[in-house]
């Protein structure tokens, strides 16, 4: 299956932390969850590898995630399963829990692919363009218009994430 994005994961369990928010939502508002804190860190662990890591080729970022990361990720399934048993149903903390336990192997994949991302950050900075562009986007003129645009747009990005500059000048079709 595809990989699943662990950065999305991670900014729910720091909503559950965010203490300002916390008081701000008034005295009646959920303690701050030790759980998210922890799950919270654990990938913050994750991330660090990956900064070290990033612009290593695939084959050298697997070996680092196997030796590395494993151990983090088989640490964190653990005690969020271990976590989870202690919880309600309704515990505000439960659904990330059982979100990311429920879809582990996706979450996991990574590990076994160099090529695979912890963030889609990357994919959101390419569409920034197009959402601040919405309204000149939104008349193609045609589906087969809206199919061409995607197309080139797909291509643009992806020369770009891959440091071709699309604007170079050389025609390989």
């Amino acid at each position: 299956g595809a990989a699943l994005v662990w950065s999305e994961a991670r900014r729910v369990f720091c909503e559950l932390v965010d203490c300002a928010a916390s008081a701000r939502r008034g005295p009646g508002a959920a303690p701050v969850s030790r759980i998210a804190l922890g799950a919270g860190k654990r990938i913050d662990a994750l991330c660090a590898i990956e900064r070290e890591i990033n612009g290593l080729d695939a084959d050298e970022r697997r070996q680092v995630r196997r030796e590395r990361s494993r151990p983090i990720v088989d640490d964190l399934r653990a005690w969020l399963g271990e976590q989870r048993v202690k919880l309600a149903r309704s515990a505000t903390v439960a659904k990330p829990i059982d979100y990311m336990l429920r879809r582990w192997d996706g979450f996991a994949s990574f590990l076994d692919d160099g090529r695979a991302c912890l963030s889609n950050n990357a994919a959101e900075r390419a569409l920034r363009g197009f959402a601040l562009g919405r309204k000149a986007w939104l008349f193609a003129g045609s589906d087969r218009g809206a199919e061409r645009a995607a197309a080139m747009a797909t291509l643009i990005q992806t020369a770009k994430m891959n440091d071709v500059d699309p604007q170079a000048g050389t025609c390989l079709l």
